[in-house]
């Protein structure tokens, strides 16, 4: 693991301790920090992670940094369940930089992670989003998802979406957050943030109280059980429209990730609820960009990116069950804004923002995007 040299950076007389290594990130521009009893605090810079040249952490030092941070509450937390998600804010005068953390115990020691969300939004262009986006948002009810592994960009896809309709519409948005990662401010839309433990006791109030605080846009954030996906499908079959995120490797997959969060006799009624409520899966990876590229715009990653939209015949597929026909219905997709990850890779590099050696890692088929690159389409079969 590589080294950065951890300049003198101490935190404002009023701050926490703490804070000293979170301005290390920043002044780096790093996207993590870890901290772990035994190692030098580390940060992610450009998707490596990399080691501060600082003494190794104690266990006393863990506490004494990461105690301060936590509300009373939040301590409590930690102690019951072994750990917390909570949101850390740096103050620069007017500006703010959010921390999105998640502290743990393993093997009895105090760890953290970090991620810096950044507090400004940026549109579709600037995260390297295709153009249709701003038409899925246009949908009047029904589910919206992003998919992907942690770190793949999901929260900040939905942030830009729910910026681009705050821009463009006059909407009531309520999001649901642990924690509140971006914070918006009202433009044509209203929008309220509630954090979970901090605004609301817990996912099942928030969401109960959602539906009656006249949304029309609703954001739940994860969908990590069966009651977070059950609440968000009444709210969609209630008129609202709603953005969650769930952790999927693909769009077609999210069918199957969704049905493992029910028991096998609800299936049926299941499929045909996301036949009528589900609009669209986007799945995403974020990929290192090319050294060029990073120097010309200064973006280091980028995402790749799986759209399915439920036109007919994705909702005949998924009622039939023959999710694995998914794939070659959003090849068919194109002119309704239907993407694949091969098409996808394949535009990254013709446009060098990517090395070909870094598409070929994560393609789902590599001979496939072999193919792509050499402009050979695959004659689909017939999924009707």
């Amino acid at each position: 693991m590589s080294t950065v040299e951890a300049t003198s950076i101490e935190p404002l007389a009023s701050e926490p301790e703490a804070n000293k290594l979170f301005r290390m990130v920043m002044k780096h521009k790093g996207s993590d920090l870890h901290l772990k009893v035994g190692l030098a605090p580390a940060m992610r810079l450009a998707g490596v992670l990399r080691v501060m040249q600082t003494p190794p952490l104690t266990a006393n030092d863990m506490e004494r940094l990461m105690f301060p941070l936590l509300t009373a509450r939040q301590k409590q937390i930690l102690e019951e369940t072994g750990g917390i998600d909570f949101a850390h804010i740096i103050f620069d005068g007017k500006l703010e930089t959010r921390f999105r953390v998640n502290l743990f115990r393993q093997r009895g020691r105090l760890s953290l992670v970090a991620r810096r969300v950044s507090t400004s939004i940026p549109n579709f262009e600037g995260l390297g989003l295709p153009p249709i986006m701003a038409e899925i948002t246009q949908y009047d009810q029904g589910i919206i998802l992003l998919a992907g592994v942690t770190g793949s960009g999901k929260s900040t896809t939905i942030a830009s979406m729910l910026q681009f309709i705050n821009e463009n519409e006059r909407m009531h948005i309520v999001t649901i957050e642990d924690p509140i990662e971006f914070t918006f401010t009202d433009d044509k839309s209203i929008i309220n943030q509630r954090e979970v433990g901090i605004d609301v006791v817990d996912w099942d109030t928030a969401l109960k109280h959602a539906v009656r605080q006249d949304p029309d846009i609703i954001l739940v954030g994860e969908m990590r059980d069966r009651h977070t996906f059950a609440a968000a499908m009444h709210a969609a079959e209630t008129g609202h429209l709603v953005f969650g995120t769930i952790h999927a490797s693909s769009a077609p997959s999210t069918i199957g990730r969704i049905l493992d969060l029910f028991p096998r006799d609800m299936h049926g009624a299941l499929r045909q609820s996301m036949e009528f409520n589900l609009k669209t899966v986007i799945a995403q990876k974020l990929l290192p960009t090319t050294k060029e590229w990073a120097t010309n715009t200064g973006q280091t990653r980028v995402p790749t990116v799986e759209i399915m939209r439920t036109n007919p015949t994705v909702r005949k597929l998924i009622m039939n069950e023959e999710d694995n026909k998914l794939g070659d219905a959003i090849r068919i997709g194109k002119e309704e804004g239907m993407l694949d990850f091969t098409e996808s890779l394949r535009q990254l590099v013709v446009a060098e923002k990517i090395e070909r050696s870094t598409a070929y890692e994560v393609a789902p088929s590599p001979e496939a995007l072999k193919m792509a690159l050499k402009g050979i389409t695959i004659n689909q079969p017939g999924i009707l």
